[in-house]
């Protein structure tokens, strides 16, 4: 394969600036090889927030050379916080004591399309008494209201007002503890909550919280920090308030997103794929319906290898909030269930939107009905949602080539494995988008044997 920027196995500054839009894939070859994931993106760009609520320099390992934590990186220094490269590759070491506030374009320029400029309200208000939040972007995947992040800075004291360029939140009696219940367990709300209540005056109860490994893992950052944060049965999380909290040193968790992907991929091209630094207890859930589709695995203390095991059979998903099956896992396993002998159901039930990719899917072949309205099935375990949508696969159907567009990051991926999974030749483009959440992306597949071409 040709590539036109030096995507290494190490930092580079051409990794961090990916100028590839579009790929040329020829596919109908296994993936076989071992990859790498790093830290997982959803605790790194949370802990780099918190680092703002340290009096003194914090240190993140595995931090991966993604987008999402340039961007992150690129608000903290815009708000006076001094980041530079760690004591070790992959790492980050922040020094937050000269934050200072922030104009509304300077935030706008640099949020670029991530929310994560939200998570910044909590430790600017302890820091500077203002935050300020421009319009908010991300992946187009569906309805995600931010009136959770606002109910619950309310219920701290903030006062909330919205302006044409945006959102300015302040605390003229600065913040206090709260008992907080959420709607749903939004993990975005929850970290909103994490982050605030730990220097907020009192105790807060958080009642219906997310409690993904990745919000675990915030916690052991904070609880490092000198927060005092109790996990609770039945979804409550109670923070009690200190006045003062110290840098951290911290490895972040496995990506297991990443992980589930490239899994996906042994899956779809029917290759054999070492996925390095994966851990099973994270992946419980995943693993299962991975064995239940017609998945091998084999858990090392290094990680875990992924392949089939003979004809790949159908299966029905309900994605969920943890425990359950994570949304960002469905969109690349069902390109590996259009090849399974019979018809899979995958219900939605987190994002109303996140189904639109398969519409690339039925063009590349795949024979794919999405149901607007969800379905009802008599061996339903998540309970319905108003917004939910069911996707009924039938298979197996030979993928062949096509020119597709990379919708978002997870749709973004499984249209990558679906080119290489297809007969023929694909064109992908806003490839992109992918940097958002795939390390070196072109190293690992050329590491893993893909035939492609950069060609814009």
């Amino acid at each position: 394969m040709k590539t036109l920027l030096n995507d290494t196995a190490e930092p580079t500054s051409g990794e961090k600036h990916m100028t590839g839009e579009t790929l040329r894939i020829t596919g109908g070859r296994p993936l076989r090889g071992r990859v790498e994931v790093k830290g997982a993106k959803n605790l790194a760009t949370k802990a780099m927030v918190a680092a703002l609520l340290g009096e003194t320099t914090s240190v993140l390992r595995d931090v991966p050379d993604i987008s999402d934590v340039q961007v992150v990186r690129s608000l903290l220094e815009v708000h006076g916080v001094t980041v530079e490269e760690g004591p070790e590759p992959g790492s980050l070491t922040f020094d937050p004591r000269g934050a200072v506030a922030a104009h509304f374009e300077e935030i706008d320029a640099h949020a670029g399309a991530s929310r994560i400029p939200i998570l910044f309200c909590g430790p600017l208000l302890h820091l500077l008494g203002e935050a300020l939040i421009p319009d908010l972007g991300g992946c187009r995947i569906g309805d995600r209201p931010i009136n959770f992040h606002m109910d619950a800075l309310r219920a701290f004291g903030a006062v909330v007002d919205k302006s044409y360029e945006g959102i300015r939140i302040t605390a003229p009696e600065g913040l206090h503890g709260a008992s907080i219940e959420l709607p749903y367990p939004s993990v975005g709300a929850t970290e909103q909550v994490l982050l605030t209540a730990v220097r907020a005056k009192g105790t807060t109860e958080l009642r219906n919280a997310a409690i993904e490994p990745e919000i675990m893992d915030l916690i052991a950052v904070l609880q490092k920090m000198g927060a005092i944060i109790s996990y609770e049965p039945n979804r409550v999380i109670l923070i009690e308030g200190v006045d003062t909290l110290r840098g951290y040193d911290h490895r972040c968790i496995f990506d297991r997103n990443e992980a589930a992907s490239w899994a996906c991929a042994a899956l779809a091209t029917d290759g054999e794929i070492f996925v390095g630094g994966a851990k099973q207890q994270e992946m419980l859930v995943f693993l299962n319906v991975f064995r239940k589709a017609g998945g091998w695995f084999d858990v090392h203390e290094d990680g875990i290898l992924f392949r089939r095991d003979g004809s790949l059979k159908p299966v029905m998903v309900e994605t969920d909030v943890h425990p359950g099956f994570m949304t960002d896992w469905q969109q690349p396993l069902i390109v590996a269930l259009t090849q399974a002998e019979g018809r899979s159901i995958v219900h939605e039930t987190v994002y109303e939107n996140r189904l639109g990719f398969t519409a690339a899917l039925n063009q590349m072949g795949a024979d794919i009905v999405v149901h607007p309205d969800g379905l009802d099935t008599p061996d339903r375990r998540v309970p319905r949602r108003a917004l939910e949508q069911a996707a009924v696969i039938n298979g197996p159907t030979p993928l062949h080539g096509a020119d597709v567009v990379v919708p978002d990051l997870r749709g973004g991926y499984s249209y990558l494995i679906a080119a290489l999974a297809a007969e023929g030749e694909s064109i992908v483009r806003n490839v992109d988008i992918l940097r958002r959440g795939y390390e070196k992306l072109f190293a690992k597949l050329d590491t893993l044997g893909a035939d492609y071409d950069i060609i814009g």
